[in-house]
């Protein structure tokens, strides 16, 4: 083992576990993988120069192994692929929000293409380094990132699964109390308004602002079970087994932008059960078996 590393790597872990996790996509996996980082690190018996660079190069090379391992891909050409270019300011934003819904499209990437933008857009290193942990030029580093950040930019509309996956985990979070992961989960302007029949039912008529939005979620809807509204991912409040009001959802750009609350009768009698996407919390999954039961 190096002498004197373990306080520099003990430093190095969140920042390691953040970069796994937003490759891998699963936060207990990325932790697998640093621990994986320092037991090479302390069977190393050659001389580490720069740690922070050896050990994000190490973490990023089993994070890819482990993704290669996950959906075998083809070799990767990019020679031909066109360099989509964006203004910093839009790189920064796109970057951003990768989040609960994005992670979605992330998944759907080849391996490398995953691993080039995470490395270049999400944690801004430059394409030499990218180029050097995919042991490739930074030509082609470049152009897998790019072909990444269109996919990401401009999903196809087999992606609208991504929207059931912010509903859902806009859900937990209003479950569980996660007041922190409503606001991320929701666009500044955000609001929630409702129809004549959910006002007779009891709901607020309007509600303005991400804040209030989120405040007014925060540790609530216990009751809600998840639905299809005309096609689309929401809520419904159930009582002795009937949708008595419907959260209908519009999803933007991987956040909720508005809520409407809806109880007339068409509306309810088309909703739809549903299960709860896989990316949310096995907490919100086990709270609606026990509601679902509870409503029968």
């Amino acid at each position: 083992m190096v002498e004197g590393m373990v306080e520099e790597f003990e430093a190095e872990r969140h920042r390691l576990t953040a970069l796994a996790a937003r490759v891998l996509g699963d936060r207990a996996e990325a932790e697998d993988v640093v621990q994986q980082a320092w037991l090479r690190l302390d069977r190393t018996d050659v001389e580490v120069l720069d740690l922070p660079a050896w050990l994000t190069t190490v973490t990023t090379r089993l994070c890819l192994d482990r993704l290669k391992a996950r959906v075998p891909s083809p070799v990767e050409e990019v020679d031909d692929v066109p360099d989509t270019a964006l203004d910093p300011a839009d790189a920064v934003a796109l970057a951003d929000t990768v989040g609960v819904a994005l992670q979605v499209v992330l998944d759907r990437l080849p391996p490398r293409e995953r691993v080039a933008f995470v490395l270049h857009d999400s944690f801004g290193f430059e394409f030499g380094t990218v180029a050097a942990v995919l042991d490739t030029t930074p030509a082609a580093a470049r152009k897998l990132a790019s072909r990444a950040r269109a996919r990401v930019a401009q999903p196809a509309a087999e992606d609208r699964l991504a929207d059931w996956v912010v509903v859902d985990a806009f859900m937990a979070a209003a479950r569980g109390g996660d007041l922190a992961r409503l606001l991320e989960l929701l666009a500044p302007g955000a609001g929630v308004t409702a129809d004549a029949a959910a006002l007779r039912a009891g709901t607020p008529e309007r509600i303005d602002g991400r804040e209030a939005v989120a405040a007014f979620f925060d540790g609530s809807a216990h009751a809600a079970l998840p639905v299809l509204v005309e096609d689309r991912p929401g809520y419904a409040w159930y009582h002795r087994g009937e949708a008595k009001v419907v959260f209908d959802f519009t999803v933007v750009d991987g956040r909720v932008a508005g809520i409407v609350f809806r109880a007339e009768p068409g509306v309810l009698d088309g909703v739809e059960r549903r299960s709860v996407t896989p990316a949310a919390s096995p907490s919100s999954q086990e709270q609606d078996t026990t509601t679902t039961e509870e409503h029968r």
